[in-house]
């Protein structure tokens, strides 16, 4: 073997060895995995999207696989693994196809006609649709999504982002934004701490002495809350003491002017994205101003959202349009930590807030993807409202209705076709096989089931003798949007 072959065996043995890493971590019952990255932080999370990002991939083969399922977080948030171990199943088996003797074309010839048929076939293999996006309609599909993340927590999860998603959901749904749920991670307590809170949290207290507001405008500066000093430097020749006090007695008159100014204009709260200075607080808390600092420029954009104001680069008294408007900012005690919320009482409050809580910062990151996959889900089915039968059910129906076409097939393409089938059988296998039950027990079990009409059985992670459910009774649900892309991705990214 030399050439051509070796090489494409070569990439076929990488995606191999991706594959191999991640499959680990697939469904409920998937292990942990520790990746240091380059940077030594520690990540420890069963998300194939986190493993593969902090993975230093540098084989170009498994690099694609890589780009494939992070197209797939992109588009759909969930689903990621699906398309390594899927794409990475469909190479293992045109390498058997290779080496009994089928060129690389025909293969991709057959496995191109067989994904077609699949992406044909998930259509017609809904086995229900959302009729309005209710709490729920949504509780039913996110609950899967969480449970292959954080299996235990799935109905408290489940139920904090529904209940989250529900508060933010515009009065069109399919114009639901993944951005106006957002979760602050607070340290301590236990993971039932968990609680959705209406409007936006900050984990830093108000900077002055005085901690909440009602019915207040508020004014927001990207610039810091202090006595203006020019970027170059001037040089300034005092000769005696008055000189000295009256130079800094200036500066004092200029910022108080400013804060005067500021609450004049009727403002109660002043946001500062950079530092606030000791004297501009001192007179802040003076006139009766509450100063909240928030570092982040994302968390300043979003804030700007929820309460309609427009950032000031420059200190000053805000005109009318560059004020916003908050309900109440006040200050909340969250275990031994002290937040700032800002909370608008009337219905149309643009974000929902979800404060995880857990005894370390890995479990906090786990929770915050488990939550980020759930809130990606009910974007895709707020879209798209129909579903699969979850569990690995869907897989094995395809599977067996692609090999009974590759049967009908003529030609060389029905080699590729049935290995396209034989391919999906990979996620009821591994589902199986990390619950710690015999696979092939499993699958046998399946597909005599699927041969029978019981379209909806997939595998029963929780049995004690390698049993399989009704995917549908037991409310396992895949969203139809998920699928179809992921199938795309990973046929695409197999191909390529």
């Amino acid at each position: 073997m030399q050439g051509l072959d070796e090489a494409v065996f070569r990439n076929i043995a990488a995606t191999k060895d991706l594959q191999l890493i991640t499959k680990s971590s697939f469904g409920p019952n998937g292990r942990n995995k520790m990746v240091i990255n380059h940077l030594e932080k520690l990540f420890v999370t069963n998300d194939a999207a986190t493993i593969l990002k902090e993975m230093e991939v540098v084989h170009p083969a498994a690099k694609l696989l890589v780009m494939a399922s992070q197209q797939q977080e992109a588009e759909v948030g969930d689903n990621t693994n699906f398309v390594i171990v899927f794409a990475g199943e469909l190479l293992q088996q045109a390498e058997y196809l290779l080496k009994m003797g089928l060129h690389p074309s025909e293969v991709i010839q057959g496995f191109d006609v067989a994904s077609k048929k699949a992406l044909e076939l998930l259509n017609e293999l809904t086995i229900a649709t959302l009729p309005n996006i209710g709490a729920t309609e949504l509780t039913k599909v996110v609950r899967s999504a969480i449970a292959s993340k954080q299996y235990g927590y799935e109905d408290l999860l489940t139920s904090v982002v529904v209940e989250a998603s529900s508060q933010v959901m515009p009065s069109n749904p399919s114009q639901f934004n993944v951005d106006s749920v957002r979760v602050v991670k607070i340290l301590g307590g236990s993971v039932l701490d968990t609680a959705v809170v209406k409007g936006m949290v900050f984990g830093r207290e108000a900077e002055g002495i005085i901690n909440k507001a009602f019915k207040a405008k508020v004014a927001i500066y990207t610039c810091a809350l202090d006595v203006q000093t020019t970027e170059t430097k001037g040089t300034v020749l005092i000769k005696n003491a008055g000189e000295m006090l009256s130079f800094s007695k200036g500066e004092e008159s200029q910022l108080e002017a400013a804060i005067k100014e500021i609450a004049d204009s009727g403002v109660k709260v002043i946001v500062s994205g950079s530092g606030v200075g000791e004297l501009a607080l001192h007179f802040a808390n003076r006139c009766g101003i509450m100063v909240v600092k928030i570092l982040s420029k994302f968390d300043l954009r979003r804030l700007c959202r929820v309460i309609g104001a427009t950032a000031m680069t420059r200190l000053g008294a805000p005109t009318a349009e560059e004020v916003g408007f908050c309900d109440v900012v006040e200050m909340l005690e969250i275990g031994s930590d002290r937040c700032t919320v800002f909370r608008q009482e009337n219905d149309s409050s643009k974000t929902a807030t979800i404060v995880i809580r857990g005894g370390t910062m890995n479990t906090l990151e786990d929770l915050e993807r488990a939550i980020d996959d759930g809130v990606n889900i009910v974007k895709a089915v707020v879209k798209d409202p129909r579903l699969l039968a979850g569990a690995g059910a869907v897989e094995i129906e395809m599977a067996k209705q692609l090999a009974s076409f590759g049967e009908k097939t003529p030609g060389l393409n029905q080699y590729a076709i049935k290995k396209f089938a034989e391919a999906l059988e990979v996620v009821p296998r591994t589902l199986a096989e990390n619950a710690g039950m015999d696979s092939t027990e499993v699958l046998s079990k399946l597909y005599a089931a699927h041969q029978q009409g019981k379209e909806t059985f997939g595998v029963d992670i929780e049995s004690e003798d390698n049993g399989i459910l009704c995917a549908k009774e037991n409310k396992i649900f895949d969203v139809l949007a998920v699928k179809y892309w992921a199938l795309k991705l990973a046929v695409n990214a197999a191909l390529t």
